[in-house]
């Protein structure tokens, strides 16, 4: 039941999708993939209702919307409703981010041999606490990745939905007059 809606909500969720992996690309937020290939929605329409759910790996929302720092902000993160804190709270993340969670992504860039002012070389350890501590203090930068796709295609949509509502109660009123 609802065809024409139903085929409509998957165009959108298609789209939404598909702009927001080639924003991460273009962004160059697309290091591991992890988050391109966590991508992904569900549509369920009955005759009563529908519903659109969008998925992606948790610090998708962070990367999208961005994460304010403790001593500087991004002018992109000002309507971010997330911050760094000292200690945690009301959408806060609670301190630094860890170290080690960078170590795979220090290793994808290629940074290895980075010296520091006397010329002597940064161990991977001290260069993990260092983007750490960067990232805690300045923040992360809003990349709207998926938002836009979606504030985009979702102004398009209320004229779309309602055709292929419209074409979905026509097919009913066919269906209805030849069965009887």
């Amino acid at each position: 039941m609802l065809k024409n809606v139903n085929d409509e909500l998957n165009r959108f969720a298609k789209y939404v999708i598909s702009q927001s992996r080639a924003n991460l690309t273009r962004g160059k937020k697309n290091s591991s993939n992890k988050l391109y290939n966590s991508l992904d929605s569900n549509v369920k329409v009955s005759k009563n209702s529908f519903e659109i759910t969008f998925l992606m790996e948790e610090y998708g929302v962070f990367q999208d919307k961005g994460v304010k720092g403790t001593k500087s902000n991004y002018l992109e993160n000002k309507n971010s409703p997330f911050s760094y804190k000292s200690k945690g709270g009301k959408n806060g993340l609670k301190g630094m981010p860890p170290p080690k969670a960078f170590d795979k992504w220090i290793v994808r860039k290629g940074l290895k041999g980075i010296r520091n002012k006397k010329g002597q070389f940064i161990s991977r350890k001290s260069l993990q606490f260092m983007i750490a501590r960067s990232v805690f203090e300045k923040g992360i930068k809003a990349s709207m990745f998926f938002t836009k796709p979606f504030e985009k295609a979702f102004k398009n949509l209320p004229k779309e939905l309602v055709d292929a509502y419209r074409l979905d109660v026509e097919q009913l009123i066919k269906t209805t007059v030849n069965n009887k």
